[in-house]
């Protein structure tokens, strides 16, 4: 799971970038939220956690923004704003959650991975002869466990929560490279190792377009 956090607090951004990653969860954190769009335009991520009050912006117009371009990740809202009408605004923007601060590091986490489960992906989904427990990370093929390298399950993650969709080379190294400098060549090394695994025709490649996990 990546999630990205967007806290200009360093004490509280540090603090809850560490509990995620010893929980297994990347985190993407920044401090300066007008760098927001970019990051959103060239990454993609489970969750949004968005504090309301920082430095150069209101955490209520980013996320009317976020939402007016489009974007359909969750939205968890941290704050210290406890006022019935700063939760009904955050809403009415397109929030998905609010959490209150002070709050403790493992409800954040319950929050966050319930949130991520809302959108894609059941715990174990069954192609063929084969078992994918998402919850542990581990793909099994007639009982016998496959493994992956962590590469290989972000690409596997990816597609089986955008099972049905085209997915785009492109989008698929913004999520499992992270603009780090690999081409699409890299994308169709993976794909191959991935359809090593799965029945004929799990996953299909649409030319000029890119790749779809049936």
């Amino acid at each position: 799971m990546k999630v990205l956090l967007v806290e200009d607090d360093k004490n509280v951004g540090e603090s809850i970038k560490e509990y995620l990653e010893i929980n297994g969860i990347e985190c993407l954190w920044i401090e300066d939220e007008r760098g927001l769009d970019d990051i959103i335009s060239f990454s993609e991520f489970d969750v949004i956690i968005l504090d309301l009050i920082l430095r150069y912006s209101k955490g209520e117009n980013l996320l009317k923004h976020l939402r007016i371009k489009g974007l359909q990740t969750p939205v968890l809202i941290i704050t210290a704003k406890t006022a019935l009408k700063d939760k009904e605004v955050c809403f009415e923007y397109g929030a998905d959650d609010y959490l209150t601060k002070p709050f403790e590091p493992k409800e954040l986490l319950l929050r966050i991975k319930a949130l991520s489960k809302r959108i894609h992906i059941s715990e174990k989904i069954l192609i063929g002869d084969v078992e994918i427990d998402i919850g542990n990370e581990k793909v099994f093929k007639n009982g016998n466990e496959i493994k992956l390298t962590k590469t290989q399950w972000n690409l596997l993650y990816y597609l089986l929560k955008n099972r049905g969709k085209i997915v785009s080379s492109e989008s698929i190294l913004n999520y499992v490279w992270q603009g780090k400098v690999v081409g699409d060549e890299i994308v169709r090394a993976y794909i191959k190792d991935l359809r090593k695994i799965f029945p004929e025709g799990t996953i299909e490649t649409l030319k000029s377009r890119g790749y779809r996990l049936n």
